[in-house]
């Protein structure tokens, strides 16, 4: 990339107030930025030349200054299941990888908000690679535009995505204000018009930024649970010592008191011998108990240098009944591209950890495998 390239202002992720402002700032009306946005995203265009409705003039002023740029593809891989993951080049040491799921009634898109992860859930692919940075909301919606491309989608014909879940690489939360911002353009009429309960953050837990976001934003929910208790959830999910139990249930409740209506999706991996206990599931349903949510039970998938080992299927039906019983809606859900590696814990991409995560995560590995 040219330096003159560097300088320029990607028009991706800007929010349209901010978009307004960028207009503004050139001495242009406000409406320049909803024309702008449906060329963008509508119809996927990156080439200011044809947007044909914008002044020659402006065209060519925002060549000098601007650009709508996205990740470069560097391997795409389609699964036995139809599942399609790509890696993709974000700069000259890190990649990141996303994830398209299809099914009968809708495509969901899994993307990333880090490069690596600044947790380290010990039984996350992701975690043991590290962590470089957060994206930037240019290279989070980046992701949603290049699928939509790469999958072939055009004006006007029918959504090919029709959901885009934050459950990539990262902790969405620990990049709370490019988040935000992506998932203002997803919902903005003139961004992508997705249907509020069709966005889906999911988090591990930093409470702060829960209840920040509740307030900020419209989303859908999902928190990775994993453990009933704090003494074992201190082990699967570090952060959970920092924001234990309670903490997190407060602010889950505080997210369904300010969108009635709504539902959590808690997240919970199933760890043979682990965390897949009976005792776990009566636990669970205690702990849960009243609160508006599905639980997803996702059968572990294995990574080079893990020590946890998928629950067996009996096991796992065992626990889904216990909580049925207790009256939670409960599923197991589907493994999906688990033969590309695309499966839910194991996206890994290509990360330059500078928080040295990666060589604690190995030596965690050694110990208990010893």
């Amino acid at each position: 990339m040219t330096e003159a390239a560097d300088k320029k202002i990607n028009l991706l992720g800007m929010p349209r107030a901010e978009l307004e402002a960028f207009f503004a700032d050139m001495g242009e009306k406000p409406f320049r930025a909803r024309q702008v946005m449906k060329w963008i995203y509508a119809a996927g265009e990156h080439d200011f030349d044809r947007m044909t409705d914008v002044s020659k003039k402006l065209r060519d002023k925002l060549k000098q200054i601007a650009e709508v740029r996205v990740p470069e593809v560097m391997v795409d891989n389609v699964s036995k299941d139809g599942t399609r993951k790509w890696l993709l080049n974000m700069d000259a040491t890190n990649g990141i990888e996303m994830v398209f799921i299809p099914e009968d009634e809708r495509g969901t898109l899994c993307i990333s908000s880090q490069v690596g992860c600044a947790l380290d859930c010990t039984f996350c692919s992701t975690a043991q690679q590290g962590f470089n940075r957060n994206l930037s909301a240019a290279e989070i919606v980046g992701q949603v535009w290049l699928a939509n491309k790469l999958l072939g989608y055009s004006k006007g014909g029918d959504r090919i995505i029709t959901n885009v879940v934050f459950m990539g690489m990262g902790e969405p939360l620990a990049n709370y204000q490019n988040v935000l911002s992506s998932i203002h353009v997803l919902l903005d009429d003139y961004g992508y018009g997705m249907s509020k309960r069709r966005v889906t953050v999911s988090t591990s837990g930093i409470v702060p930024a829960m209840h920040r976001l509740n307030e900020e934003a419209e989303y859908a929910l999902a928190v990775s649970l994993h453990a009933p208790n704090d003494e074992l959830r201190d082990v699967l999910v570090p952060i959970n010592q920092k924001y234990p139990i309670k903490e997190l249930m407060e602010a889950c409740w505080a997210y369904v008191k300010k969108k009635p209506h709504r539902h959590i999706y808690v997240e919970y991996v199933m760890l043979n011998g682990v965390n897949d206990k009976p005792e776990h599931a009566r636990e669970l349903a205690k702990l849960l108990g009243g609160l508006p949510c599905k639980v997803n039970l996702i059968p572990f998938n294995p990574f080079p240098g893990t020590p946890y080992e998928r629950s067996p299927i009996e096991r796992i039906n065992a626990f889904r009944d216990i909580l049925v019983r207790k009256g939670l809606v409960t599923v197991t859900r589907k493994t999906r591209g688990d033969d590309i590696d695309a499966a839910c814990g194991q996206l890994a991409g290509k990360v330059a950890d500078r928080s040295k995560r990666a060589e604690k995560m190995a030596a965690h590995m050694a110990r208990v495998q010893t």
